[in-house]
C-alpha cells in the first residue's frame, strides 16, 4: 500500500497545500490589509472618522465572513472559472481562498491597529504628521507584533480551508484525505495527511512566534 507512488503523491500534494496556503495569504493581505487600515482609520475613534466608508466596509466584511467557506467555494465556481479558466486544482482554489481571507485579515488588522496607544498617535498629530504618515510610521510600526501574530493565525486558518477544498477536487492534502481516506477507506493514508497538516500548522506557528519574539526584542 505504501508504494513509491503513494509517497511521491503525498510529497507533491504537501507542496500543493503549501502553494495554495502561501499564495492565498499573500493575496489575502493584498486585499485585506488596505481594508483593515481603512476600517481603523475611518472608525469613529480613528484618525480620520468617516461613517459612510466605515459602514460600507463593515457591511461587506460581515456579509462575506458570514458565508461558510465550502458554500463560498461553490458560489464562486463561475467567477473562479472566469479568472483562471478552470474551477478545480490548487491554482483555482486560491481565488476563493483569497476572497475568504481578505475580510478575515481586515478584521485582524483593524483589531491590531485599534490597540495602538492613542498617546503615540496624538504625539504624531501634534507634530503635524498627516494621515498617511501616521499609518506608515505609527500605526503599522506600533502594531507590528500584533500584526505578525494575526498573520500566523491566518496561515493556520487558510491551511485548514485549503484542506476543505479537497472535497471539490481542490488538490493538496485535503484531496488525498478525501480520495483515499474517505472514498477508498484507506484510514492509514488519511491519518498521515492529518499528521502532515498538523506538522505544517505547528511549523508555521513556530515561525510566526519566532519572528514576533524577534521584533518584540527590538521594541
Amino acid at each position: 500500500m505504501w508504494s513509491e507512488t503513494i509517497i511521491r503523491m503525498l510529497i507533491t500534494e504537501t507542496g500543493a497545500t503549501l502553494y495554495m496556503t502561501l499564495a492565498s495569504v499573500l493575496g489575502g493581505y493584498l486585499l485585506g490589509l488596505p481594508m483593515g487600515i481603512a476600517l481603523a482609520v475611518t472608525d469613529s475613534k480613528g484618525i480620520a472618522p468617516n461613517k459612510i466608508v466605515y459602514k460600507i466596509l463593515d457591511f461587506f466584511i460581515n456579509i462575506t465572513r458570514s458565508i461558510p467557506f465550502l458554500i463560498l467555494l461553490v458560489l464562486l465556481i463561475p467567477f473562479t472559472r472566469f479568472i483562471v479558466g478552470k474551477s478545480f486544482g490548487p491554482t483555482a482554489v486560491i481565488v476563493p481562498l483569497v476572497i475568504a481571507a481578505g475580510p478575515y485579515i481586515a478584521r485582524l488588522v483593524e483589531s491590531s491597529l485599534m490597540q495602538v496607544d492613542k498617546g503615540v498617535i496624538e504625539a504624531a498629530q501634534s507634530m503635524g504628521a498627516n494621515v498617511m504618515t501616521i499609518i506608515r510610521k505609527v500605526l503599522l510600526v506600533e502594531a507590528r507584533i500584533s500584526l505578525i501574530d494575526g498573520a500566523t493565525i491566518t496561515v493556520g486558518t487558510l491551511l485548514g480551508y485549503s484542506a476543505m477544498a479537497g472535497i471539490v477536487g481542490g488538490g493538496g492534502l485535503g484531496d488525498v484525505a478525501i480520495r483515499y481516506g474517505y472514498y477508498r477507506y484507506q484510514l492509514d493514508i488519511m491519518l498521515v495527511t492529518v499528521v502532515l497538516l498538523i506538522i505544517l500548522v505547528q511549523l508555521f506557528q513556530y515561525i510566526g512566534f519566532y519572528i514576533s519574539r524577534r521584533f518584540d526584542r527590538k521594541k
